[in-house]
């Protein structure tokens, strides 16, 4: 679908800067905005690179079979089918870990792994499971304590306070985390309870 959308988007914006005499205007905003691209990219790698780097270490102690014994009962109430495998707990553990962290650069490999997973374990191949569906629903939403990324990118477009995004995140993340549970729990309950009609 994107690959429809955007040619269309550059195809308009092109014809627009010909017709209303601002190609040069648009030529300028090109060179610029891979400029800004480019120098944001370089921001953010030390920071992805950091926390990337500690997850993996991380994955390697017992660090995370600790903290995945403190999200347990939250884990247990999001994924009841998951309470016996251990291997898909640990992974879904480390997604959740690094999203809480801000990190959604280094919560996309973990989650992709969980989701593998999850699939493997999966009876019909051509549906999401319960789990599955949950969470997506979970990492979508994403409760973050400390948004690492957006702090980042605020500091490297020059903010004058870049940490002020937290309380505002905290707030909008868990709203968004309660609802999309709620309705997940909702939807699983009221088609679980059309398949056993």
């Amino acid at each position: 679908m994107l690959n429809i959308v955007w040619p269309i988007f550059i195809i308009i914006s092109f014809s627009y800067a010909i017709f209303s005499g601002n190609l040069e205007n648009l030529n300028n905003s090109i060179f610029e905005s891979t400029n800004s691209a480019i120098k944001l990219s370089i921001d953010l790698l030390g920071s992805m690179c950091l926390w990337s780097g500690i997850m993996q270490i991380a994955s390697k102690t017992t660090l995370i079979e600790n903290l995945t014994k403190l999200l347990n009962p939250l884990l247990n109430f999001l994924f009841p089918k998951l309470k016996e495998n251990k291997k898909i707990k640990k992974e879904v553990s480390m997604n959740i870990i690094a999203n809480i962290l801000g990190l959604g650069n280094a919560a996309t490999p973990l989650g992709l792994k969980a989701m593998k997973s999850m699939q493997e374990e999966n009876k019909n191949k051509e549906t999401l499971s319960d789990t599955m569906m949950m969470f997506i629903v979970v990492n979508t939403a994403s409760i973050q304590l400390i948004p690492t990324t957006v702090i980042a990118i605020r500091n490297s477009l020059g903010s004058q306070n870049p940490t002020s995004i937290i309380f505002p995140t905290w707030i909008s993340t868990i709203i968004a985390a309660v609802i999309g549970i709620t309705v997940t729990k909702i939807i699983i309950k009221l088609t679980r309870g059309e398949k056993n009609k």
